[in-house]
């Protein structure tokens, strides 16, 4: 079987770049790189990638031997059906490494047609660093490269404001866009850099937000022989991930212009505003793990999947999200209920699996960032608790005993948020405290809560009234008279 390159990959179409990559990681080309290849099939888009080594370890050695190409293996559920889909991605037109090749990387930036720079350099790469020299080749950090990259451009176009570039970042920090072009410009005062070079930062180029959603597990080890067979060569750089993605871009009408999604069928959408798209994302996906984990736990379920298999807990999951979760939300019923129904079908996903135990790491402060704003917004809205994430926390609660029905659980999470729980179900364990007391004392706890807990009226009785429950019924009883 033949290794993949350009000479087993003869019809290869060598276009413009377009497209500057800060790393060449699994999600990168899984996600980007792959809707790069379907622009170019779909519309007029007409481009290439150039992907940059932005650090020093490591030299992306099988993308320099398989001549930038690599296949996409993607499965998943779309509207309940099973979908299977393999892309041979050709748009690598090159690899420049930072450290090692950095005339080519700034020759780069005379390039008329580059237009588009896309980055994933983790959550911490997007940061400032004083020790940074302009005239060390390289800088440390991402941006510092950057910004000696975009003055390159500068100077190169002489100012020219149609030779600016569309910056996309792909890092999971709030706001990625705008801390982007803040640490940019931070770099460029701290270089005592023209102003006219920050003008045209500011007038020539746009620093566009970014919210992305794919999970993507990498080189699928205990089935690459099979699709291998399947494509008929031999590919190192195969990368797999589910078939749902997403990408929600805080932009104007001129680079919606620019970047054709709207012809292809890419769930791609341009924003005003990111913020209510990232709540979403929050307290539904992120929410309905927070929520899943303890009560599928308890219920003797180890996998999301088997959660989703179980009628009792998907039940459950479902309810929650779409009876209470998706009503503290402004977006229309149709947008939150097909938001609701990809994240199902994500769950179910076979070939994902997900363990309970793992998502389970810090458990507490999960459920202060994705479900409390969601308890809390539904009390006041609604007048009421909502059943279904107060059902969750006391499941969660119970969780954090360390143990259930004779079986130790393997808990994660802060030593003194550990501590706390292990020493105040000893004491119910021991007579000297009751339940109630137990659920008095934990929500008070402002350290883990944030807040004094207890002020929610009803919140505390309803807790120790399911705790009761899920010991003297089991937890698939107490799921059922919800």
């Amino acid at each position: 079987m033949h290794i993949l390159n350009h000479t087993t990959t003869p019809n290869r179409i060598q276009r413009p770049i377009k497209v500057m990559q800060f790393g060449g990681g699994n999600f990168l080309r899984a996600f980007v790189d792959w809707m790069v290849h379907v622009l170019n099939q779909e519309t007029d888009f007409n481009g290439d990638i150039a992907i940059i080594k932005p650090t020093a370890g490591g030299d992306y050695s099988e993308l320099n031997d398989q001549d930038g190409l690599f296949t996409v293996v993607l499965d998943g559920i779309k509207n309940g059906k099973l979908v299977a889909e393999k892309t041979l991605v050709t748009e690598v037109q090159s690899v420049i490494h930072s450290y090692n090749e950095w005339a080519g990387y700034l020759k780069l930036a005379e390039n008329e047609d580059l237009r588009f720079v896309v980055s994933n350099t983790t959550e911490a790469g997007i940061k400032f660093n004083a020790d940074d020299k302009f005239d060390v080749n390289p800088p440390r950090e991402f941006p510092a490269k950057l910004t000696v990259w975009l003055y390159h451009r500068f100077k190169h176009f002489k100012g020219d404001v149609d030779k600016g570039c569309i910056l996309l970042p792909c890092e999971l920090i709030e706001d990625n866009g705008t801390a982007l072009k803040k640490t940019v410009l931070q770099y460029a005062d701290h270089w005592n850099l023209d102003d006219d070079f920050k003008n045209w930062i500011h007038t020539a180029n746009h620093f566009c937000s970014t919210l992305v959603d794919r999970i993507v597990s990498g080189y699928p080890t205990d089935r690459a022989d099979e699709i291998e067979k399947e494509l008929g060569y031999n590919d190192e750089l195969l990368v797999a991930g589910e078939y749902y993605h997403s990408w929600v871009i805080q932009a104007d009408e001129a680079v919606q212009k620019e970047l054709p999604f709207a012809e292809t069928d890419l769930n791609v959408e341009f924003v005003e505003d990111l913020a209510p798209y990232r709540e979403m994302k929050v307290r539904i996906l992120n929410g309905a793990h927070t929520s899943m984990v303890p009560v599928g736990y308890l219920a003797g379920i180890r996998f999301v999947k088997e959660a989703m298999e179980d009628k009792d807990v998907s039940h459950f999951v479902e309810s929650l999200l779409l009876e209470e979760a998706a009503q503290t939300l402004d977006f229309p019923n149709e947008v939150k209920n097909k938001f609701v129904a990809d994240v199902l079908d994500r769950f179910r996903n076979p070939l994902l699996k997900h363990q309970l135990i793992s998502i389970s790491l810090n458990s507490t402060s999960k459920f202060v960032a994705r479900l409390l704003p969601t308890l809390k917004d539904y009390y006041n809205t609604q007048g009421q608790l909502p059943t279904r994430i107060v059902f969750g926390l006391s499941a969660l609660l119970r969780f954090y005993k360390g143990e259930f029905k004779g079986e130790t659980i393997k808990l994660n999470d802060d030593k003194a948020v550990l501590a706390f729980f292990a020493s105040e179900w000893k004491k119910v364990d021991d007579g000297t405290s009751n339940l109630s007391d137990f659920v008095e004392t934990v929500l008070k706890n402002d350290a883990i809560w944030g807040e004094d807990l207890t002020q929610i009226q009803g919140l505390a009785n309803r807790i120790a009234e399911n705790i009761q429950n899920i010991e003297a019924e089991g937890i698939v009883s107490c799921l059922r008279k919800l």
